[in-house]
């Protein structure tokens, strides 16, 4: 199930809180004191909040799904805006734009939401991700379900996942505005236009992008720190918007969505539930280059290029990258990866790639048609760099449309580096699920004896139900666990083990 924030501090203070209401809740039973019952749960019922954003004129909308939400218990609906958005289809040779469909509102306590399809009768539908595990019942052509936490999710009707519905049920800001505040910078509903299309925002300031809201800027935070981009609203989806984050510290995004977030030669960077969806030439999500200390988390990436990276020196930005973190969020590559890392550095420098974490994420899909540059997750190292210490934990994987589940690989692709990367070391794969039909071979190879592949553990590695151990009871003695897996283990690696856990 998906957390927003600090999981476990949120989870103690649930169950402290759940124990005393108990606890009181028994001992009132026991006196008789059932109407003081039903007053205490009122007050939690009355205190949950709803937030709706009517849309500004002029914003583009998609009539192709009607969307109401209300918190339980609450007889009237609010209607919510579905926005046009701008989603990729590849059909080799070529590419076309789709226009999906966007909505969003913010909420605390239980939401009840109802979609109804307006293009037909629905003959199936699904409510990704799967993990959310949100039950839902179709009447008629009209979908109702109850989320009860944040979410970010897609909603699919008769298998079409280009006019599908992106709902973002958004946590709550704690953040409050005051309008009458010299370091902030406040734009409330409406469409907004910058004068040069770009946003620079200076140290100390606080950008807030009310619910309701559209900017058309590009907001650059340029050698700058202390610095803020916060709020329910929206950027413009267009190629030359987005975030950009360079050379700057102690930087904090959350909650709007844009089309895609950047960051380059920083550090102290925290991206929070962030809805970047891209459908451009080269519309990469969320970057990473040159940069150290960087939570990303609570995001939702649907892409037409990389969903996340994570590079060495490149362009005006220099060095490797060390403490990188994507937790607790969903990736929909419509081109490229979901994860990559490595591919691009400096040959001179020898940059190296360390301490990432990939911890609790959806894998929606994968489309990716140059067999020699695949993988849901993939490590592929070049340009001299060295990539170390990386964990990938609880990543579930649906059945994606083309490409590979995982690709480890030194490399020298003449086609983006100028030299083979120093090698792949101590990388843990544990509890990654796949269920699907789609993927081809994956593939962990070295490139010679001096940049290696080394120290890679597979644990709890489930595939279409089957768990792939080294211990194996059924696994023939002259098969390596990674044939049955369906992954190529080339030359230059070693130590690569299949492991299984409680």
């Amino acid at each position: 199930m998906r957390q927003f924030g600090c999981v476990q501090k949120i989870a103690i203070k649930y169950l402290k809180c759940l124990n005393m209401i108990y606890s009181i809740c028994k001992n009132m039973l026991r006196s008789g004191g059932l109407s003081a019952i039903i007053t205490i749960i009122s007050f939690f019922s009355a205190n949950a909040q709803l937030n709706t954003y009517p849309a500004p004129a002029g914003a583009a909308l998609n009539p192709t799904f009607t969307i109401k939400v209300r918190l339980a218990g609450k007889k009237e609906w609010q209607p919510l805006t579905a926005y046009s958005v701008k989603v990729v289809h590849t059909k080799l040779p070529g590419q076309t734009v789709e226009n999906a469909s966007m909505a969003y509102f913010s909420f605390d306590g239980t939401a009840e939401v109802s979609v109804s399809f307006n293009e037909g009768k629905i003959d199936s539908y699904r409510i990704r991700p799967f993990s959310d595990n949100i039950p839902s019942v179709v009447e008629g052509n009209t979908i109702r379900f109850t989320l009860q936490q944040p979410s970010n999710i897609s909603i699919e009707t008769n298998g079409d996942i280009f006019h599908n519905l992106h709902l973002f049920g958004n946590p709550l800001i704690s953040f409050v505005p005051n309008v009458k505040d010299s370091n902030l910078i406040y734009y409330g509903p409406g469409i907004h236009e910058v004068a040069g299309g770009v946003l620079e925002v200076p140290s100390g300031k606080t950008v807030y992008l009310a619910g309701g809201a559209i900017l058309k800027a590009h907001v650059v935070f340029n050698n700058v720190h202390d610095a803020k981009l916060i709020g329910d609203g929206m950027i413009d989806q267009s190629e030359r918007g987005g975030i950009s984050i360079e050379q700057s510290r102690n930087i904090t995004v959350q909650g709007v969505f844009c089309a895609r977030c950047f960051t380059g030669g920083s550090q102290n960077v925290h991206i929070n539930n962030v809805k970047a969806i891209s459908f451009f030439a080269w519309g990469d999500g969320m970057n990473v280059v040159s940069s150290n200390d960087v939570l990303i988390e609570n995001v939702f990436n649907r892409n037409s290029d990389d969903c996340t990276t994570v590079y060495g020196t490149r362009g005006k930005y220099s060095g490797g990258c060390r403490n990188i973190t994507m937790q607790h969020s969903t990736l929909w590559a419509d081109v490229a990866h979901p994860i990559l890392v490595g591919t691009h550095g400096s040959t001179p420098n020898k940059d190296t790639l360390q301490d990432l974490s990939y911890i609790d994420i959806d894998i929606l899909d994968h489309n990716e048609a140059q067999i020699d540059y695949q993988g849901c997750m993939s490590l592929d190292a070049g340009d001299n760099n060295l990539i170390r210490n990386v964990r990938f934990e609880n990543i579930r994987v649906d059945d994606f449309r083309r490409g590979q589940l995982l690709n480890l690989r030194v490399f020298f692709n003449r086609k983006y580096c100028t030299s083979p990367g120093r090698g792949i070391e101590d990388v843990l794969f544990k509890n990654i699920v796949y269920n699907g039909a789609h993927a081809g071979m994956s593939v962990i190879d070295g490139y010679n004896d001096e940049r290696k592949i080394k120290n890679i553990v597979f644990e709890n590695l489930q595939i279409n139900g089957t768990v792939f151990c080294d211990t194996m009871k059924e696994k023939p003695g002259w098969y390596k666990t990674a044939d049955l897996a369906g992954i190529y283990v080339g030359n230059h690696t070693e130590n690569i083990v299949f492991k299984k856990t409680e």
